[in-house]
């Protein structure tokens, strides 16, 4: 019964996918909160001028988050703690870049454009001078304070964000859990709780520490390889040619429509619990075209 589940969704998301191969990327106009809002058109380029004042919106939108919010926003010297909050934080200390691993957000592409480019030896224009450039490791966690804290100063910080309720189809789609339905699955996540949540399903905001970490840049998925050839090329990695052919625009406008089918199978004491699970990330990014966003209560009743 689960495998037919699936099967009946991968079935219509095939469809979708293909009657929207021709709307390869929508032009976008620029919301309040540095959402582009998309419209369909044969091609758009995003300039470098947009790029910049989207990030400026984004940004701007997490520091207020951030101030209402009282999450963690100082680094502990407590190992084990500290640990624990740079838990899905990644660095290439060859590129002088550390990022959030959060799964069914683009990052999946983003680790293997970055293998690709330390296999071609590409440096950036200016080298941080640390001793540690070719370390083998990759997690932040790994190093001691005094290097994190030189990598959390200096490193361009990179972070993919998708709307909470599309990374829980995603997660449902490639069979992670036992529930033979959506809404069973749904209700798995809302009974675990955010303490025992997967890495899968977590909510972003405590994945990735937006509040401790000052992340440069807040990429957003469904137009990927612009915004980071933007922010490569800013970064000091002239990577044009390298740039993979990301899928996120057309997985994007698929998942907008799966949404509505999906979310009409849940009950509304579900669609309220799980805009509740998520309300630190419907408040700290600009989801505004999620369904979440319309059962979102107000921070004073949080």
């Amino acid at each position: 019964m689960r495998f037919l589940s699936r099967l009946i969704i991968l079935a219509a998301l095939g469809i979708a996918t293909f009657l929207s191969c021709r709307l390869l990327l929508r032009s976008p106009a620029t919301g309040e909160g540095g959402d582009l809002a998309p419209k369909v058109e044969e091609s758009f380029t995003l300039t470098l001028d947009t790029f910049l004042h989207v990030q400026q919106l984004r940004k701007k939108r997490l520091r207020a988050f951030c101030n209402r919010s009282g999450q963690v926003t100082t680094l502990t010297r407590r190992q084990e703690k500290r640990a624990h909050l740079l838990s899905s934080l990644r660095v290439s200390t060859k590129l002088d870049l550390l990022y959030c691993q959060v799964p069914s957000t683009g990052v999946e592409e983003w680790q293997q454009l970055l293998e690709k480019l330390e296999k071609e030896n590409v440096t950036p224009a200016v080298l941080l001078p640390y001793p540690w450039r070719h370390a083998s490791k990759t997690q932040l966690r790994e190093f001691n304070l005094t290097e994190i804290e030189a990598m959390l100063g200096s490193y361009t910080k990179v972070l993919f964000v998708r709307d909470p309720f599309q990374r829980l189809i995603s997660t449902f789609m490639q069979g992670m859990g036992s529930s033979p339905s959506f809404s069973s699955f749904v209700q798995d996540v809302l009974d675990s709780g955010q303490d025992n949540a997967d890495v899968a399903w977590e909510p972003l905001v405590r994945l990735c520490r937006p509040c401790l970490v000052q992340y440069d840049y807040v990429v957003m998925f469904g137009f990927l390889r612009q915004e980071l050839g933007h922010l490569l090329r800013r970064a000091g990695l002239p990577v044009d040619s390298l740039l993979p052919e990301f899928t996120d625009t057309q997985v994007q406008w698929t998942y907008s429509w799966l949404s509505e089918q999906m979310f009409s199978e849940l009950s509304l004491q579900q669609k309220k619990q799980l805009s509740h699970f998520y309300r630190w990330d419907l408040d700290a990014f600009p989801f505004s075209s999620s369904f979440l966003s319309d059962f979102l209560s107000t921070p004073e009743t949080w």
